[in-house]
Order: structure tokens, then C-alpha cells, then sequence
């Protein structure tokens, strides 16, 4: 990731060097979106608005069934509710805005809204990859030392890793905001995506960006790098565990408590490396292209996500609430 951070340093370098000339102050940015494209803009909403339904609806039971069943009051499912919550806040602070503009013929955004979209977009995706980390760690500890689970991982542990893990995303989140934010911008003012995604932000300012590529460079170590090598270190001491269990039944039951974790952690960095690590299309004049389909997986890295528990706890809910109706 530093090697991209690196590259997209040289690539707004270049732009900046094209000729930036006029200072005048930028006080709303224009959000592109799907302007070149209208022939599928209607297809689109009707696509983004039904992910976005089923976002807010997976993502809300996951949340209501975490708190109403007592048999799902656990770490991994304190967890994944804040995951949920996550996906929500991440994509409610876009797809409105983003919906609107094809119900209106307004496609901008003002500077402090772009802040406050970029500042949400950093904070949710920081305290991910953190979150993610500490799942990674859980699953550790109920598979390797699963007599000590209870000790370890008590509400006392657990409540504090998922607060400090939105702690330091919103931490770092208002660091780069503030860094990009304060930069001057120059008339062009247009945004090739969705949302105020910072790289293309950055390409806009008429000033030396050194600083804000470098604390992206260090953040993206300290909140991708280190998280993936934990994660990876985790799986493999819970891999080799496994191996050692006799029955296939127990390697079953040992590999089920770890899917749910493994398919958030699949959906999110095969995201990451989709969007960033691929080869990007060139236009007519060599500049960079960002295709619809980045686009529309920018604004839903996250997913809902449904397991077999649950899927189980769903039904008890709605059994317990049907009983009482007829009582």
C-alpha cells in the first residue's frame, strides 16, 4: 500500500506540474458520478437503491437479533455488530447524496460537506481493518486456549477493544481530513466519482502534497498492513491447532466458528485489492480512468453478512414474539 500511496503521489505530481495556475477559492466540488454515462444512470439507481435497502436491512437485523437473543451476547457477535453499524454509517454517508443527484440536477457537494463525506469514509474504513484485527484475536482465543476464553475475552476485555478501535479510526480520520482540507484548490473542481474519495480530492489541490501522501503512506502500514499480518499470524496458530483436533467433526465445528470472521475479512481487503492494486484504464490523453464498476464497489465494500447462527437466533426472535402474541 505504501507503493500505491507512492505512485498516486506521482500521478497528482504531474498533475500539478500541467499548469494549476489559477488560485481562485474552490468553496463546492462536483461530483462526476455517472455523467458519462446516461444511457444506464436509471439502471444504476434502481441498482444502488436496492443494494442500499439490503444493507440497512442485513445489516439491522444482524444488529437487533446481537442484542435480543442472549445466546448471541457474545465477543464475535458484539464484533460483527459493530461491523454492521459500520456498513451502515459507511454507506449512508454517500448513497443519499449520491441517490439524489439522479432525482435533481444537482451534482455537487460542498467543500465542508466533502469533509465531513471524506472524514466518514476514513473513520469507518480505519476502524475496520482495527476491528477486524481484534475478531482475529477472539478466534485465537476461543480455538487455542478456549479454557481461558471466558477470562480473557470478558465483557471487561472486549467493550474496550471495540471502543479503541473506533477511537484510533477516528483519530486518524481527522488527521488526514484536516491535512487535506487545509490544502488550497484551484478552479477545476470536478471529482470523477461517487463520493469525495481522497485520492481524487488530493489531485485537485494546487500545492505540495508531500505530507498528506506520506501520513496516508504511514497510515495505511499502521491500519492495513499490521492488522493483515496479525490477522495472517492468527489463522496460522488457529490452522495449525485444528490440524492437531482427532475428528473431523471437532475440525468441522473448530472452521464453522471462524466463518463468519474469515468471510468479512474476504469481502473487505479482496475489496481493497480490487479497487487499488489492478492495473488502471487510461483515457484518450493517458489520464487515469476510474471505471463505473470501481465506482459502484466504492460505495458498498460492505456487505451484509448472514451466518447459520444468525439465521437461527432470527427464527427464536420471532418464535418468542409469536408466542407472546398468543398468550
Amino acid at each position: 500500500f505504501f507503493i500505491l500511496a507512492a505512485t498516486e503521489f506521482i500521478l497528482v505530481k504531474e498533475n500539478i506540474n500541467m499548469g494549476k495556475t489559477n488560485q481562485s477559492s474552490v468553496t463546492e466540488f462536483v461530483l462526476l458520478g455517472l455523467s458519462g454515462y446516461p444511457e444506464v444512470e436509471a439502471i444504476y439507481f434502481v441498482l444502488v437503491l436496492c443494494m442500499y435497502l439490503v444493507i440497512l436491512l442485513g445489516n439491522g437485523v444482524i444488529i437487533i437479533v446481537s442484542v435480543c437473543d442472549t445466546h448471541l451476547h457474545t465477543p464475535m457477535y458484539f464484533f460483527l455488530s459493530n461491523l454492521s453499524f459500520l456498513d451502515i454509517c459507511y454507506t449512508s454517508s454517500s448513497i443519499p447524496l449520491f441517490l439524489s443527484s439522479f432525482l435533481t440536477s444537482k451534482k455537487t457537494i460542498s467543500f465542508s460537506g466533502c469533509g465531513v463525506q471524506m472524514f466518514l469514509s476514513f473513520a469507518m474504513g480505519a476502524t475496520e481493518c482495527v476491528l477486524l484485527s481484534m475478531m482475529a484475536f477472539d478466534r485465537y482465543v476461543a480455538i487455542c486456549n478456549p479454557l481461558r476464553y471466558s477470562i480473557i475475552m470478558s465483557r471487561t476485555s472486549y467493550v474496550p477493544m471495540a471502543a479503541g478501535s473506533w477511537i484510533a479510526g477516528g483519530v486518524n480520520s481527522m488527521l488526514q481530513t484536516s491535512l487535506a482540507m487545509r490544502l488550497p484548490f484551484c478552479g477545476d473542481n470536478v471529482i470523477n466519482h461517487f463520493t469525495c474519495e481522497i485520492l481524487a480530492v488530493l489531485k485537485l489541490a494546487c500545492a505540495d502534497i508531500s505530507i498528506n501522501i506520506i501520513s496516508m503512506a504511514i497510515a495505511n502500514i499502521i491500519f492495513l498492513v499490521v492488522p493483515v499480518l496479525f490477522i495472517f499470524v492468527s489463522y496460522v496458530f488457529i490452522l495449525s491447532t485444528i490440524l492437531k483436533i482427532p475428528s473431523a467433526e471437532g475440525k468441522r465445528k473448530a472452521f464453522s466458528t471462524c466463518s463468519a470472521h474469515l468471510t468479512v475479512v474476504i469481502i473487505f481487503y479482496g475489496t481493497i485489492l480490487f479497487m487499488y492494486a489492478k492495473p488502471k484504464a487510461k483515457d484518450s490523453s493517458g489520464a487515469d480512468k476510474v471505471q463505473v464498476t470501481d465506482k459502484i464497489i466504492s460505495l458498498f465494500y460492505g456487505v451484509s453478512l448472514r451466518n447459520k447462527d444468525v439465521k437461527e437466533a432470527m427464527k427464536n426472535v420471532l418464535c418468542q414474539k409469536c408466542s407472546s402474541e398468543r398468550m
